[in-house]
């Protein structure tokens, strides 16, 4: 019962995160289960489900269906999805149902390909890991599937991999690009924020590759090795009014913890200086951390750990967790916490 949430809501499962990657790529995604971890992801995890369209669509596996592991009902339902839509390829999202049977997802991919025409992405998620874990596969697969050659360079341009609304709180590329825009580049694209499938194929064009948030590295190491590319891990960036209120606290804490995914909390500690430390409940990659950061297990890991701190930058949310803490809590938004973005932070 360790991992039991008492006062913190659900953090977003890896199904989710794999789904919000593959948003807007411009194929189907069909999430291998019953209805319930379909409407999950679409009720709480998915902001622009209200926006923008995408082609998400549910298993809707039968009780047998799913404990005889009938592949060939699944595919056979996406292969009447693809005759409709008529998409560039199709996505299956694991959920714990085909987790439990043992679902074989080579062989689902095979047998989609065959019968679809297209090309189709598994991503073996089981519902039981965070958000984090599930972009990171979906990032990794869809570049092994897509960018098949090395591109002529365009220079002056870059390509930012981690941009989901679960990392950002941002359901449009404007803001990110905008701040890389100021570092001198000319052209800026948000892979799956904003853009589609053509992007990822022409990724080796790009003269430079900035991941901002850990989900994104794994990916970004792999086009280093495949492509030569210019990979760096960079700080998410946050609006611009959250900045400008960010620094009126600066010189006003003794001791601070950021709380957030890794790369938009190490962006915020830029900004506060300080003696100033990054928790995390999601991934921690040493080369981006400093000595004092951690990765939070869980509640009560959380309470160990945020003793000391006089100043906190987390989701309100998490605030529940610490019962009497009597230092100053800021609060910045994370989608996959609380549900929240950025327009609800109050400072």
């Amino acid at each position: 019962m360790k991992k039991l949430l008492k006062f913190i809501s659900p953090l977003a499962p890896d199904d989710s995160g794999a789904c919000s990657v593959l948003y807007e790529m411009g194929g189907i995604t069909v999430i291998c289960d019953a209805g319930g971890c379909a409407g999950n992801v679409c009720g709480f995890d998915e902001p622009r489900w209200f926006t923008k369209k995408s082609a998400l669509l549910s298993a809707g596996l039968r009780d047998m269906d799913a404990i005889l592991g009938r592949d060939d009902r699944l595919v056979a339902k996406l292969t009447r999805a693809q005759e409709q839509l008529e998409r560039e390829f199709t996505a299956v999202v694991g959920t714990p149902v085909p987790a439990v049977i043992a679902t074989d997802y080579k062989a689902l991919e095979r047998m989609a390909e065959k019968r679809t025409g297209v090309p189709c992405v598994t991503v073996a998620t089981d519902g039981t890991k965070l958000y984090d874990k599930g972009e990171t596969e979906a990032y990794l697969k869809l570049f092994k599937k897509f960018a098949k050659e090395k591109l002529e360079t365009v220079k002056g341009s870059a390509a930012v991999i981690g941009a989901t609304p679960l990392n950002t709180g941002f359901t449009t590329a404007d803001e990110i690009k905008a701040a890389f825009l100021k570092e001198g580049f000319t052209q800026v694209v948000c892979i799956g924020l904003d853009s589609g499938l053509d992007e990822v194929r022409r990724i080796s064009r790009f003269e430079k590759i900035f991941v901002i948030a850990p989900s994104g590295i794994r990916a970004g190491r792999w086009l280093s090795e495949e492509f030569g590319l210019d990979v760096e891990i960079h700080s998410c960036p946050v609006p611009e009014s959250y900045v400008a209120e960010l620094k009126k606290l600066c010189g006003t804490f003794k001791k601070a913890l950021v709380i957030h995914q890794q790369m938009t909390a190490n962006g915020v500690r830029e900004i506060l200086g300080g003696d100033t430390a990054v928790g995390t409940f999601f991934e921690l990659e040493k080369s981006a951390a400093e000595k004092n950061d951690f990765h939070i297990a869980d509640e009560e890991d959380f309470a160990e750990k945020a003793q000391g701190y006089d100043l906190i930058v987390g989701d309100i949310s998490l605030k529940r967790a610490l019962g009497g803490y009597e230092g100053r809590w800021v609060d910045l938004p994370h989608f996959a916490v609380s549900g929240r973005t950025f327009t609800a932070a109050k400072i």
